[in-house]
C-alpha cells in the first residue's frame, strides 16, 4: 500500500499537477489550442523524438519487434472492441468512437511524461515510448483515412500531408545518424536538447486544457465499458502477449506501462470532426485521463514487482 502510494504520489502528481495548470489557464485565458497543437506537433515532438532515438543504443531488432508489438496490440484491441461492440447492438458509427476511444491511447503527452519518471529519464526505455508514439500517430492517421465514415478531403491528398509532417523526418534522422554513429554538430545539438526539454512541460499544460473544454454531465453509464476495455482489458491483453513473446527487463516494463495509458484527445477530435458521438467521446476521454490516476498507478506497482 505504502508502494502504491509512492507511485502516485511522485509519478502521477507531477503528471496531474502540470496537467490542472493547463486546466486553470484554459479556463482563465481561453488558450488558442489550435495553436498550442501546432506548436506541439510541428516543434516540440520532432524535437524531442529526433533527440530520445539519436540518443540511445536500440538493436534494429529491438525497434522492429516493437513496432511489430503495438501493430498487432492495436489489432487485437481493434478486434475485441468490435466484437463487443456487435455484442451490444451498437450502431455503426457509436461502434466507431468506442473502438477509436480503446485503440487510441495517449502515447505521447501523457505516456512521455510517465515514462520519463518511472524511468528516470533512460533513454532506452524513452525511446521504447517513442516507437509507441509514432505508431500511434501512424495509425491514428491511416485509421482516420480509410475505416471513418465521411472524408471531406481525398484519401490521397490527406496522405500527402502526412509526409509533410516533420515527426516522420525526426524519425527518420534520429535513427540513421544514431545506426551511422554521425556526430551531431553542437550548434544543431543544444537547440535540440532545449527543444526536447521543453515538450513534456508543454505537452501536459496543453492536455489539461483540452480536458477543460470537454463538457462535463454527469450520466456515466455508457462510458464504463469503454473505460474498462482501455484501462483495464488493454493492460491485461498487453501483458499476456509480453508473456507469449518471452519479452522481459526494461522492454516489457515500458511497454505494459505504454498500454495502460488512457483514451487520447484525438478520439474527441476526431468524433468531433466526423459527427460520431461527439459528446459520448469526451466523456470517455474525461473520464479515462481521471480513471488513469487509479489504473495507471497500479500497473507501474505490478510491472515493477514483476520485472523490477
Amino acid at each position: 500500500m505504502a508502494e502504491l502510494l509512492t507511485i502516485l504520489l511522485d509519478i502521477l502528481l507531477p503528471v496531474f499537477i502540470i496537467m490542472g495548470i493547463g486546466f486553470i489557464l484554459e479556463k482563465k485565458f481561453d488558450l488558442d489550442l489550435n495553436t498550442l497543437a501546432k506548436l506541439n506537433i510541428y516543434f516540440l515532438v520532432p524535437g524531442f523524438i529526433f533527440v530520445k532515438l539519436y540518443e540511445t543504443e536500440f538493436a534494429p531488432g529491438k525497434f522492429l519487434g516493437v513496432i511489430g508489438f503495438i501493430g498487432l496490440y492495436v489489432l487485437l484491441l481493434f478486434v475485441i472492441t468490435r466484437v463487443f461492440t456487435r455484442l451490444q447492438g451498437m450502431d455503426g458509427a457509436r461502434a466507431t468512437t468506442v473502438s477509436n476511444s480503446v485503440i487510441f491511447f495517449n502515447s505521447g503527452n501523457y505516456g512521455v511524461p510517465v515514462n520519463d519518471l518511472v524511468f528516470k529519464g533512460d533513454p532506452f526505455a524513452m525511446s521504447i515510448q517513442v516507437v509507441v508514439l509514432t505508431m500511434q500517430n501512424v495509425i491514428t492517421f491511416s485509421y482516420g483515412i480509410f475505416a471513418l465514415q465521411s472524408i471531406h478531403i481525398g484519401k490521397w491528398r490527406s496522405m500527402a500531408g502526412y509526409f509533410k509532417m516533420p515527426v516522420l523526418y525526426a524519425l527518420l534522422a534520429g535513427i540513421l545518424l544514431n545506426a551511422g554513429n554521425i556526430a551531431v554538430p553542437s550548434f544543431l545539438w543544444v537547440p535540440s536538447t532545449y527543444i526536447a526539454d521543453a515538450m513534456i512541460a508543454i505537452a501536459l499544460v496543453m492536455l489539461g486544457a483540452q480536458v477543460a473544454k470537454i463538457k462535463w454531465t454527469t450520466n456515466f453509464s455508457s462510458v464504463y465499458p469503454s473505460l474498462f476495455l482501455r484501462l483495464l482489458a488493454g493492460p491485461l491483453l498487453a501483458l499476456g502477449m509480453i508473456y507469449v513473446f518471452g519479452l522481459n527487463g526494461v522492454t516489457a516494463q515500458a511497454l505494459f506501462i505504454a498500454s495502460a495509458m488512457p483514451t487520447a484527445v484525438n478520439s474527441a477530435v476526431i468524433a468531433q470532426e466526423y459527427e460520431n458521438y461527439p459528446e459520448f467521446a469526451a466523456q470517455i476521454v474525461l473520464l479515462s485521463t481521471l480513471c488513469s490516476a487509479v489504473t495507471v498507478t497500479f500497473v507501474i506497482y505490478v510491472s515493477r514487482i514483476i520485472w523490477g
